[in-house]
């Protein structure tokens, strides 16, 4: 009995630096995310008789960890200005003018590339790398709310209410993260580095 649970906090040493930096990802705050992690490793410890082994022990602690993220964005009242608002849609503007053209058409250097195979990508870890770089170079607030809507699964009106944006401005935003990183992972991945 003994040697199973120093196999597991071994197992969950060896897991943490892949729990901080998902964690990370999604929090953008180093303290913030290190607290979500010991959290976690506390909650796993702690709860381990829980763990039934249906999914990898990895899955059950990213659930917790996650779990513990939501807690933590929900807990935030972060306060968007106008002025920052302004300064994410002149460059998203710029983004958008140099992808399509006046009429709403692809611009012939911008055309979307054909990607080989994006689901063996996502078992890539150094995809998950690119990606994360990738969304670093997404402003702050556009990565946020890519994050929450497509990682954590929180409903657009959740987004809203924690943003302070409006649901119309939020579908413009993911609409502006996911060219974004399209247009990066076709840069950085997919034309000729990843599968």
């Amino acid at each position: 009995m003994r040697s199973m649970e120093m196999d597991r906090q071994a197992e969950l040493n060896a897991l943490r630096p892949d729990l901080l930096r998902f964690a990370r990802l999604q929090l953008r705050d180093a303290g913030a995310a290190e607290d979500a992690v010991q959290e976690t490793m506390l909650a796993a410890l702690l709860g381990g008789h829980r763990f039934e082994s249906r999914s990898s022990y990895k899955t059950w602690l990213i659930s917790i960890l996650r779990n513990k993220i939501i807690d933590i964005i929900r807990g935030q009242s972060r306060e968007i200005t106008v002025t920052s608002l302004a300064a994410d849609e002149d460059g998203d503007d710029m983004l958008m003018e140099s992808l399509f053209d006046q009429r709403g058409h692809w611009q012939a250097t911008a055309q979307p590339s054909r990607w080989a195979d994006p689901e063996a990508s996502f078992e890539q870890q150094q995809f998950w790398i690119v990606f994360e770089a990738c969304l670093d170079h997404l402003p702050e607030k556009t990565a946020r709310v890519f994050m929450m809507r497509e990682f954590l699964g929180f409903e657009t009106d959740e987004i809203c209410k924690e943003t302070g944006i409006s649901s119309s401005n939020c579908w413009v935003v993911l609409h502006r993260a996911r060219m974004g990183l399209r247009t990066c992972l076709e840069t950085r991945w997919f034309a000729g580095t990843g599968t």
